[in-house]
C-alpha cells in the first residue's frame, strides 16, 4: 500500500499504481480509478450539503387535477443533511405543451410557500408542468424538481343532469325538518313517506357504452353523482373513495370529482357505469331518521374529455343517450342502513334515462381528500346466541360498516345489526344511538360471496348477524372509514394514561372526520360548528387540514342567513330552531377558524376570502345584543355536575355568549387591520372595547374577584380572552385555582369551557394543576373512560350516563399535550419560526412528539434520567427555532438535529 501524495487518496489492492505530488496529474489505471472515486466523493458530499426541493404543491395540493383560481400559488419543502441549511433563492418555470409561459428568473428569497403565479393567462381544462430550482446557503443551485397541475374545465351547457325520475314525479317532501319535532305527528310521517314514488328512493345504475378506435394520449372524467356514487369503467372501480362526493348544502354548492383515466382507455369497447345512492342529498327513510331533507332524487352529471394521440378530441357527456336500471342495492339511507339483493347484479331491463332539474348549487371541484376505508378491524370475540344469531365483538369502536364473506343458497337473506352497546340480554342495542339501522344481504347462491354497504355508515363495535349459521360465514370485520387526509402529528410520553387518552381522542376525531366534522357517527352525523374551533388546535396538530378547513368555511358561507346569522350546524340539513340554531359559541367558528388556519399554515386566504362573512356575523350579533350583552345560546354545553347534561347550569349563558361576541369582534378588528380596512378597524376595535367594558361591568365582582357565578368557566374564559383587566388577572387566576383544588383537582366545565380552562392554566404556568386534573381515573376525567375500556371519547365524562360513545367534543386536552408537554408552538404563523419550550412536570419522564409543517417535520424527544435533562430537536430546512430549556435558558437554532443537556 502506498499513498498518492497531494490527494490523500489511498488505494488498496494488487496491480500497478502511480503516484504524483501534483493532485490531478494521474498516471496508470489505479490513478484513474482513484480520480473517479475522488470526484464521486466530492460530488456526493456536495449533493448532501445542498438542499433538495420535495413535495411540490400547487394551491396546497400535489399534482391537482382541477385548480379553480387563475393565479395559483406554488410551494415546496426542502431536504438537506447539512446543519443550519436554508434556501437563499429560487426559480420557478411553468410550461404548457413545451411552451414556456412563466419564468420567475432567479429570485433572491427564502420563501418556499405561497408563491403566486404571475404569467400568461391560464386556460380552463389545460394541463401545465412546473419546476423549481433553489439555491442553498452557499449559493449552490440544486437539481430541479418537476410537478404538474390541471385547471378546472369549462363545462358544456349541453351536459344534462340525468336519472330515473323527475323531482315533480318523485313527490318528495320539501323543506328541512327535525323528524322529532312535535308538529310532525306519527301518522303525518307515514302519509308523507307512503306518498313518495319508490323509484325516487332506489339506488340506480346509469350506463353508456363508448368505442375507442385509436390510441389515447389523455383522458379526464368529471363526475358528480348525488347524493353518493360509485364509478366504474368496464368493471374497474376508478377510486377507493367512499361516500363520494363531499357533502354540502346542495342549494349552494355541489362538488364533483376529477379522474385521470388515460391508462384505462385502451382501444375497444368501454362501458361507463355509475351507481347512485341517496346520501344527504335525499334523506327520506322509513327506518331510523334523525332528519328529513330532500334536494331531489338521485342524479348524475358526467363529462369525459378524451384527447387522442393524433390530436383529435372527444367529449362524452351525460345526456339522453344514457340508460338506467335498478341497482342491486334495494334500500339505502344515510341514517337507516342499506339492503342488497345479489340476485339483481345483472340488470334485467335497461330503460331510457330521464332528464332532471339541475341542483341550484354551483358546481365546484372537490378539493378535500376523499373518505376511504382506512383500517380493517378484526373480530376479537364471538358468541353464538342461537342457531342463526351470532354476535361478533371487535373491541374497537369505529365509524364505518361491516364486511362479510358468506356462502349459502340463492335467496337466503342475512341481516346485520351494528351498535356501540349491548342490552341486558347481550344483544346489540341501538337505543341510545338511533335505530333501526340495519344491513341486509340476499345471496345469489354462487360460491363465496362478499359484500359491504356503500352508501351509509354507523358508529359501532359490535356486529350481530342474523339469518345464517356460523359455518356459512367465511370472514367478517369492521371497515373503519374516515377522511384520508395525512396525519401530521404523533405524541407519546411516559404517562401511559396520557397515551391512552391521546389514542381514544384520536379515534374519536377519525370517526367524525368525514366530509364534515360530525358530532357523532351514528345518531346525528351533523356538522356542529363549535368543534371546529374549540378542538381546532387538536385537529390541526394531528391532521393536514389545508383543504378541509377551507371546505368548512365554504359550508359556513353557504349556511349563513341573509341576516348574518351563522347557524350552529353546517351544512344545515335540519333547522332545529331557537338556541340550537343560533348559539354564539357555535356561530363564532366563522370568525375563529380563519385565524386558526392562519396560525398553523401562515396562509391568510380564509381571512381575505371570508372577511365579509365574518363581518356580517358580528353585525348580526350586534342586533341581538342589549347594551353589548348577549343572553342567548347553549352556553357551556354539557358542563359537569349533578345536573342532567345539556344547557349550561354552572355558568350564566350570558357570560358565554357575550365573551364569544367580544372575541369575534376582537378578531374581526384584527382582520380589518391586516387587510388595511381602516374604517372597519376603527368600528370593530371600538365595538370590542365596548363589549369588554360591558362584560366587566356586568359580570365582574370587584370584591370577590370573580366573574359571573364564579365557576371555572366564567373565570377561565375571562382570563384566556384577556377580558379581565391586568391588575385583577392574578386574583381571578387564584380564584380559579382555588375552585379546582377544593374540588380535588376536578373540573366543572363543559364542551365550550374545557379549552378555555386548560389554556388559562397552561398559558399562566399552572401546568402542575392541569397534570393533576387529568392524571386520575375518576369522573370527571378522561381516565375514567380509559378505565371503562372505551376506545373512542364519549359524549359525557361518565359513559354510563351519556348516549353516544363516539364524540370528540371533549378532546381539547390533546392540544396541551402538543403545545405544552412537547412545547411546539409557532412564533410566526405557519411555523416558519417556532418555539420548543416543553413543560417539565415531576412525574413525567419523557415526551416524544412530531408535527409536520408546510416546511417539514418538527421532532421533539426529551427525557429525564439521573438528575439530567436530555432533549433532541429536529428543525425543518429553511426554518428556525427558539429552544427554551428547563433552566430558562434560550437558544436560537437553524435547521437540522440539535441535542441539549441540562443538569438538574
Amino acid at each position: 500500500m502506498k499513498k498518492i501524495e497531494g490527494t490523500r487518496c489511498t488505494v488498496h489492492g494488487a496491480g500497478k499504481y502511480a503516484e504524483s505530488k501534483a493532485p490531478f496529474l494521474w498516471r496508470g489505471a489505479w490513478g484513474e480509478v482513484c480520480l473517479v472515486l475522488l470526484f464521486l466523493f466530492i460530488n456526493i458530499t456536495s449533493l448532501h450539503a445542498q438542499i433538495q426541493p420535495v413535495d411540490l404543491t400547487c394551491e396546497m395540493m400535489e399534482n391537482p387535477l382541477s385548480v379553480e383560481v387563475f393565479n395559483p400559488r406554488f410551494g415546496w419543502k426542502l431536504l438537506s443533511n447539512a446543519q443550519g441549511e436554508k434556501q437563499t433563492a429560487y426559480q420557478i418555470t411553468v410550461t404548457s405543451d413545451e411552451e414556456n409561459i412563466w419564468d420567475t428568473g432567479k429570485i433572491n428569497s427564502d420563501q418556499s410557500q405561497f408563491i403566486q403565479y404571475n404569467g400568461k393567462k391560464l386556460r380552463k381544462g389545460q394541463t401545465y408542468k412546473w419546476k423549481v430550482q433553489v439555491w442553498d446557503a452557499k449559493g449552490r443551485p440544486t437539481g430541479s424538481q418537476t410537478s404538474s397541475f390541471q385547471m378546472a374545465p369549462e363545462f358544456l351547457q349541453t351536459t344534462q343532469w340525468i336519472g330515473a325520475i323527475t323531482r315533480k314525479d318523485a313527490n318528495l317532501p320539501t323543506g328541512r325538518r327535525d323528524f322529532h319535532l312535535p308538529s310532525l305527528k306519527k301518522q303525518e310521517n307515514i302519509d308523507i313517506y307512503n306518498s313518495i314514488n319508490p323509484l325516487a328512493l332506489r339506488s340506480i345504475r346509469l350506463s353508456k357504452t363508448i368505442q375507442i378506435d385509436k390510441p389515447v394520449k389523455k383522458a379526464t372524467a368529471y363526475v358528480c353523482g348525488l347524493g353518493q356514487y360509485n364509478f366504474t369503467l368496464s368493471g374497474i372501480k376508478l377510486t377507493d373513495d367512499v361516500l363520494t362526493p363531499a357533502w354540502s348544502d346542495y342549494d349552494k354548492t355541489v362538488y364533483y370529482n376529477t379522474y385521470q383515466i388515460n391508462p384505462l382507455l385502451l382501444q375497444g369497447e368501454k362501458t361507463i357505469d355509475v351507481t347512485l345512492g341517496n346520501g344527504f342529498y335525499n334523506t327520506v327513510s322509513n327506518r331510523y331518521r334523525k332528519v328529513w331533507v330532500s334536494f331531489g332524487p338521485p342524479t348524475l352529471f358526467f363529462e369525459m374529455y378524451i384527447e387522442y394521440a393524433d390530436g383529435t378530441k372527444d367529449i362524452i357527456q351525460s345526456d339522453q343517450s344514457w340508460k338506467y336500471a335498478l341497482s342491486p342495492t334495494t334500500f339505502n339511507d344515510i341514517y337507516g342502513g342499506e339492503d342488497y339483493d345479489a340476485r339483481l347484479e345483472k340488470p334485467v331491463e335497461w330503460k331510457p334515462i330521464v332528464v332532471q332539474e339541475a341542483p341550484t348549487g354551483i358546481l365546484r371541484p372537490q378539493q378535500i381528500p376523499g373518505i376511504k376505508q382506512m383500517q380493517k378491524i378484526p373480530v376479537k370475540e364471538m358468541e353464538i346466541k342461537s342457531d342463526t344469531v351470532i354476535l361478533f365483538t371487535m373491541k374497537q369502536n369505529v365509524s364505518g360498516y361491516p364486511y362479510i364473506k358468506v356462502s349459502g343458497k340463492k335467496g337466503q337473506t342475512l341481516r346485520m345489526i351494528v351498535g356501540e352497546a349491548l342490552d341486558k340480554e347481550g344483544f346489540v342495542s341501538q337505543k341510545r344511538t338511533g335505530g333501526p339501522h340495519t344491513y341486509q344481504y340476499t345471496l345469489k347462491g354462487t360460491g363465496i360471496e362478499e359484500w359491504h354497504p356503500e352508501f351509509t355508515y354507523y358508529g359501532f363495535q359490535y356486529i350481530q348477524v342474523e339469518g345464517i349459521k356460523i359455518e356459512q360465514i367465511k370472514d367478517i370485520y369492521s371497515c373503519f372509514i374516515y377522511n384520508s387526509t395525512k396525519e401530521t402529528g404523533t405524541f407519546e410520553c411516559s404517562n401511559l394514561l396520557f397515551n391512552k387518552i391521546h389514542w381514544i381522542i384520536n379515534n374519536a376525531v377519525k370517526s367524525n372526520m368525514q366530509s364534515v366534522f360530525t358530532d357523532c357517527p351514528q345518531r346525528e352525523k351533523l356538522g356542529w360548528l363549535e368543534e371546529t374551533h374549540l378542538n381546532g388546535a387538536v385537529l390541526l396538530y394531528n391532521y393536514d387540514l389545508i383543504q378541509i378547513f377551507p371546505k368548512v368555511m365554504r359550508d359556513i358561507a353557504d349556511g349563513q342567513r341573509n341576516s348574518g346569522l351563522i347557524p350552529s350546524i353546517v351544512p344545515e340539513y335540519v333547522e332545529f330552531g331557537g338556541d340550537f340554531t343560533d348559539s354564539p359559541e357555535w356561530g363564532s367558528a366563522g370568525v375563529i377558524v380563519p385565524w386558526m388556519y392562519y396560525k398553523f399554515y401562515g396562509d391568510n386566504k380564509l381571512i381575505i376570502k371570508y372577511y365579509n362573512v365574518m363581518k356580517k356575523y358580528v353585525d348580526y350579533l350586534e342586533t341581538k345584543a342589549d347594551h353589548y350583552i348577549l343572553s342567548h345560546g347553549l352556553g357551556d354545553w354539557y358542563d359537569y355536575g349533578d345536573h342532567p347534561a345539556g344547557y349550561a347550569k354552572n355558568s350564566p349563558i350570558a357570560v358565554s355568549a357575550t365573551s364569544h361576541y367580544y372575541y369575534a369582534a376582537h378578531l374581526l378588528a384584527k382582520a380589518a387591520e391586516m387587510l388595511q380596512k381602516q374604517e372597519d378597524l376603527k368600528t370593530y376595535s371600538t365595538l370590542a372595547t365596548n363589549i369588554k367594558n360591558a362584560f366587566n361591568a356586568k359580570f365582574f365582582n370587584q370584591e370577590t374577584k370573580q366573574y359571573g357565578s364564579g365557576s371555572q368557566f366564567c373565570n377561565a374564559v375571562a382570563i384566556y380572552m384577556n377580558i379581565v383587566e391586568p391588575q385583577y388577572k392574578q386574583a381571578v387566576l387564584e380564584n380559579l385555582k382555588k375552585d379546582i383544588i377544593q374540588r380535588g383537582y376536578r373540573l366543572t366545565t363543559g364542551d365550550v369551557g374545557n379549552r378555555y380552562l386548560y389554556l388559562a392554566l397552561a398559558l399562566n404556568n399552572e401546568n402542575e394543576i392541569l397534570y393533576k386534573m387529568h392524571n386520575h381515573e375518576e369522573v370527571p376525567g378522561y381516565g375514567y373512560q380509559v378505565k371503562m375500556g372505551v376506545t373512542t371519547l364519549t359524549e359525557q365524562w361518565d359513559p354510563n350516563r351519556g348516549n353516544s360513545w363516539n364524540h370528540f367534543m371533549m378532546g381539547q386536552i390533546d392540544e396541551w399535550f402538543y403545545r405544552s408537554l412537547a412545547g411546539i408552538e409557532p412564533v410566526q404563523p405557519g411555523f416558519k419560526e417556532f418555539t420548543v419550550a416543553p413543560v417539565i412536570i415531576d412525574d413525567l419522564k419523557y415526551v416524544k412528539a412530531t408535527y409536520t409543517t408546510l416546511y417539514g417535520d418538527i421532532k421533539v424527544d426529551w427525557k429525564r434520567e439521573n438528575n439530567q435533562f436530555f432533549m433532541t430537536v429536529e428543525v425543518p430546512v429553511n426554518t428556525k427555532a427558539t429552544i427554551v430549556l428547563p433552566n430558562g435558558k434560550q437558544q436560537k437554532v437553524g435547521s437540522g438535529k440539535h441535542n441539549f443537556e441540562v443538569k438538574n
